[in-house]
């Protein structure tokens, strides 16, 4: 970050829209440079919460399906950028960025050509012909009802979707909604460990919402410009929740039996953690014992355990853990 880049005026205003709920009444882009000073703060945030989703991908082996890719309300184009960064450029058969700010389009562009020199890069309305890969990003707070449904049909027509949002209890919900909508064309990748409807619609579990903790970098701690940001937005540097789903509709080996996907952060007790999971049956939440699995039970106590796991079961209690 180049604090004497910044326009810490128009993050102060921009974080006011986000507040107040008036972020999606109007193009909020007044130039170029809230774009940059955006980008460099929020929209690093953002990638770091890309950076967790695309890794987990990586890990399951999965790529995305040969054809372009469209970032879809594209913003500063951080979503666009880290699928590139994590797959390559060759990738995808060149990049489609959409928003209904010109500055933001073009601003997206110039980075995504600056980054990727050679990159095929195009700017205005979502095709009406099918997409290979369609990425969204925080979006869902700022849409209508009727927006959303536009959106929906828009991501039916893409091979592959991959979609951020913020980690809160509102954004999540919307974001099941778009699941379930969605799930009868498509094979659910992730979160999820399973193809049928989501867990969180059940009585049972309306105080969970389904929300994951991507990691900072080292490098959002270690300047004053972090900090003055931190007080600016009024975030906590340590914590990124996020709502994700990836969607495709090429087939894939199913997970192991067992697998399930573990929301937000467990909690940790004396003498064991209780974490909550997601599972083909539901959500559940399960005792990982202290005593007979100190290695996972440390893990959830520093944060850095494996979200998909394959566990074996007596009653709720978790007797063996793996990484999936």
């Amino acid at each position: 970050m180049d604090e004497h880049t910044i326009d810490w005026a128009a993050l102060q205003r921009l974080r006011a829209n986000f507040l107040e709920g008036a972020a999606g009444r109007s193009d909020y882009w007044q130039r170029p440079s809230d774009l940059a000073s955006y980008d460099q703060t929020f929209g690093r945030r953002i990638a770091w919460k890309w950076n967790y989703v695309l890794s987990d991908l990586v890990r399951r082996g999965w790529s995305p399906p040969p054809g372009p890719a469209l970032d879809w309300a594209c913003g500063s184009g951080a979503a666009g950028r880290a699928l590139l960064a994590h797959f390559g450029p060759k990738s995808v058969a060149g990049l489609a960025l959409w928003d209904r700010s010109a500055l933001a389009m073009q601003f997206a562009d110039e980075r995504a050509r600056e980054t990727f020199p050679g990159l095929a890069v195009e700017c205005g309305p979502p095709p009406l012909a099918s997409t290979a890969t369609m990425l969204m990003s925080h979006v869902l707070t700022e849409l209508s009802p009727a927006q959303t449904t536009d959106l929906l049909a828009q991501a039916a027509r893409a091979t592959a979707v991959i979609w951020v949002e913020p980690g809160t209890q509102i954004a999540s919900g919307r974001l099941v909604a778009a699941r379930e909508r969605l799930r009868v064309d498509f094979r659910i990748v992730a979160p999820c460990p399973h193809q049928g409807p989501c867990g969180m619609l059940a009585p049972a579990a309306a105080r969970h919402w389904c929300h994951h903790f991507a990691p900072s970098p080292p490098e959002a701690f270690m300047s004053s410009s972090w900090a003055r940001f931190a007080r600016i937005a009024r975030v906590d540097l340590r914590s990124l929740p996020l709502a994700y789903l990836v969607l495709d509709k090429r087939p894939a080996a199913p997970l192991p039996p067992g697998t399930v996907r573990i929301l937000g952060r467990p909690r940790i007790q004396k003498a064991y953690a209780l974490a909550t999971s997601c599972e083909p049956d539901g959500i559940h939440e399960r005792r990982v014992p202290k005593r007979t699995l100190p290695e996972e039970f440390r893990a959830m106590k520093r944060g850095d355990f494996a979200p998909l796991q394959t566990w074996q079961l007596d009653a709720d209690e978790v007797t063996a853990a793996k990484a999936t």
